[in-house]
């Protein structure tokens, strides 16, 4: 096998205005390299929909928010949604955020940071929506809904719709470190988000 060039898109602006263009990347990238999982952020689950229509037959997992994300005991992922997604053969992963846990509550209660949010501004540092590309990838692969020795394409975004793929090899939380990324299919060139909670 010879040399595998591959050419990342490059986004003006990040969020939602790059949905389809994402998606499209995505898809092709997926075709390509033989990838059968995908992985994908989830808010309301509208650009998941898309993605679960996009991908149909492959292993699609929308990785919501979790319940209280933005106010206590509400999921923004409404059951409707769900069944949407579940109806074109998406699963849907509800869990805790592998960079916002128990950490976040040592932040915000002692005001210091802790590793877990320190890897995810790392990570900010090529967008956003590459920071939840690993992410939720990260989750899949705990809630084994994903292979860890197997690619997949993972898709995160920024405030709301997807703008970033990534093809990567995940791993689970705890050998985090295993992760590879061996391919950005497309991001925004924006490369860091306004500083904000992991």
């Amino acid at each position: 096998m010879g040399d595998l060039i591959s050419k990342t898109i490059h986004f003006e602006k990040a969020g939602r205005s790059n949905i389809a263009k994402t998606l499209e990347a995505a898809r092709k990238t997926a075709a390509e390299l033989g990838v059968t999982s995908v992985v994908v952020a989830s808010t309301t689950g509208e650009t998941c929909l898309k993605a679960a229509k996009a991908f149909k037959g492959l292993n699609v997992v929308v990785v919501s928010h979790v319940t209280g994300f933005a106010e206590a005991n509400v999921q923004q992922l409404t059951e409707e949604r769900r069944a949407q997604i579940a109806a074109e053969g998406g699963k849907v992963l509800t869990m805790t955020h592998a960079f916002g846990g128990a950490g976040r509550a040592v932040r915000r209660e002692f005001e210091t940071a802790q590793a877990d949010e320190l890897i995810a501004n790392v990570l900010r540092l090529f967008g956003e929506g590459v920071k939840v590309a690993v992410e939720v990838a990260l989750m899949a692969a705990d809630a084994g809904l994903i292979r860890v020795e197997e690619e997949v394409m993972a898709i995160g975004g920024t405030g709301g719709g997807c703008d970033s793929a990534l093809v990567l090899t995940p791993a689970n939380v705890y050998n985090l470190f295993d992760l590879r990324a061996p391919e950005i299919v497309c991001k925004p060139r924006l490369s860091r988000s306004p500083r904000r909670n992991a």
